[in-house]
């Protein structure tokens, strides 16, 4: 029992780690789209969703690729966790969205 919540652990700061690199790497990557003043006049939508569509698709790949190879490192009795980390993944990136705008 304490092994499996030290294995949790380990999971959720590798997690984490991911997560915080791959946010800094992406909003340096889009960093040149968009608009920062979202309330001028002039402002359309069409800069910021091309940003935000980019953020996601880039954020997805890094996620598909990380799966690919934790599925390949860890043992098989670990898989079965790697299914909620991606969806917690994908609840993350919505923050991630949030705080990028």
């Amino acid at each position: 029992m304490a092994e499996q919540k030290r294995n949790r652990l380990y999971g959720l700061f590798f997690f984490i780690v991911f997560e915080v690199v791959v946010f800094f790497v992406l909003r340096y990557l889009v960093s040149g789209m968009g608009m920062d003043n979202q309330y001028q006049a002039e402002n359309t939508i069409v800069p910021n969703w091309v940003k935000a569509v980019t953020f996601i698709l880039l954020y997805i790949v890094c996620v598909l690729i990380a799966v690919v190879l934790v599925s390949n490192i860890v043992p098989s009795k670990h898989r079965g966790q790697l299914m909620s980390w991606v969806y917690l993944a994908l609840a993350g990136m919505l923050v991630m969205l949030v705080i990028i705008f």
